[in-house]
C-alpha cells in the first residue's frame, strides 16, 4: 500500500472513529430518531439526482436500507441517548464481525473455522465484563435528559449496541447477495438505500417523541447540531464510504478491511479527549477483551496458515 493510501486508510478511520462523538453532539439537542432520519435525508438529496439508481431489485434494497440504516441507527442512537459511553459504544458495535459470520453459517452455508468460534467466545467474555459493570455502576450519576432516562452502562444500553451490531451483521448478508447477484457501486446503493429509512425513522420519532418535539427540534435547531448532521451525511458517509470503495478496488481485502478495527481506538480515545468520558478498570478491561476477540477473528487464520507453513 502506497504512502498515500496509508494516509487516505488513517483518514477514514478517524472519520469513522470520531463519528461516535459527532452523534453524541447531535443527540443531546435533538431525538435521535429524528437526527438519524434527517442524516439520511442528507444522503439522500440531492445526490440521488446525480448518481444512477443501482440495478437491484427493491426487496433488496429495502432489506438493505432497514437492517444497515434503519435498525442499525436507531439502536446505536438511542443507546447513546440513554448515556452509552461512545468509546464503548465504537468497541461493542464491532460485534457485528461475529454476527455477520454466525448470518454467514446459517443463510448461506458458510463455513465457520475454530478461530472465529475462539474469538466469538472471548467477545462474549469482555460483554459479560461490560455488562457487569454496568450492572454494578451508580446511574445516579449520570446526567438526565429531558424525555429519556440515561443510565450509561445498563443493560438496557448494552442490548440496543448489540442489536444495533446484529442489524449490521444482517445488512452485511444483504449487502453481499446484492454484490453477488446484482454487482452495483456501492456508493450508489448507499445512496439510494438512504431514501428507506426516512418514513420509519419520521414515524417511530412521531410515536416516541410526539409531533411538538419534533417541531421544536427542528425550529430551534442550533449550529452544534447542524455540524453534527453535516459530517454524518457527507464526510462519515461519502468521504468514509468513498474511500474505503477506492482502497478495496486498489487492494486485497485481507489488506484493508483489518484497519477498521482501529476504528473503536480512535472511538475511545476521541470519547475521553472530547467529552471526557472515564472508564472503570472494568470497564477499560472488557473493552479490551472486546478487542482482543476481535483481533484473533480477523488474524487467526493468518496464524493458522503460517504455523501450517512451518511444520
Amino acid at each position: 500500500m502506497s504512502f498515500k493510501d496509508k494516509l487516505l486508510a488513517l483518514c477514514v478511520v478517524v472519520v469513522w472513529g470520531l463519528n461516535f462523538v459527532v452523534i453524541k453532539i447531535g443527540v443531546e439537542q435533538m431525538p435521535p430518531l429524528l437526527l438519524a432520519a434527517l442524516r439520511f435525508v442528507l444522503v439522500a438529496c440531492p445526490a440521488i439526482f446525480f448518481i444512477k439508481r443501482p440495478q437491484v431489485p427493491l426487496r433488496w434494497l429495502i432489506a438493505y436500507g432497514m437492517t444497515i440504516s434503519f435498525g442499525q441507527f436507531a439502536f446505536l442512537f438511542f443507546a447513546i441517548k440513554l448515556g452509552m459511553p461512545v468509546g464503548l459504544a465504537s468497541v461493542m458495535l464491532q460485534a457485528q464481525v461475529f454476527f455477520t459470520i454466525l448470518f454467514g453459517v446459517l443463510l448461506l452455508a458458510e463455513k465457520l473455522c475454530w478461530y472465529h468460534i475462539l474469538g466469538m467466545l472471548v467477545t462474549v467474555f469482555g460483554m459479560v465484563i461490560l455488562a457487569t459493570a454496568g450492572l454494578q455502576s451508580d446511574a445516579s450519576q449520570v446526567g438526565i435528559t429531558p424525555g429519556y432516562v440515561t443510565g450509561g452502562i445498563t443493560l438496557t444500553t448494552i442490548l440496543c449496541i448489540l442489536a444495533a451490531a446484529l442489524c449490521w451483521g444482517l445488512g452485511n448478508i444483504s449487502n453481499k447477495m446484492i454484490m453477488r447477484d446484482h454487482p452495483t457501486p456501492v456508493m450508489s446503493l448507499v445512496v439510494w438505500s438512504a431514501l428507506v429509512p426516512i418514513v420509519p425513522f419520521l414515524a417511530c420519532s412521531w410515536l416516541f417523541d410526539g409531533v411538538a418535539v419534533m417541531t421544536a427540534s427542528v425550529v430551534n435547531i442550533q449550529l452544534p447540531t447542524v455540524l453534527a448532521l453535516f459530517y454524518l451525511a457527507y464526510i462519515a458517509t461519502f468521504v468514509g464510504y468513498g474511500i474505503w470503495g477506492y482502497l478495496l478496488s486498489r487492494y486485497e481485502t485481507w489488506r484493508v478491511t483489518p484497519l477498521s478495527l482501529l476504528v473503536p481506538v480512535v472511538g475511545m480515545f476521541s470519547g475521553a479527549l472530547l467529552l471526557g468520558e472515564r472508564l472503570s478498570p472494568q470497564q477499560m478491561l472488557g473493552a479490551l477483551v472486546i478487542i482482543i476477540g476481535l483481533l484473533v477473528n480477523v488474524f487467526g487464520g493468518s496464524l493458522q496458515q503460517r504455523l501450517l507453513q512451518r511444520t
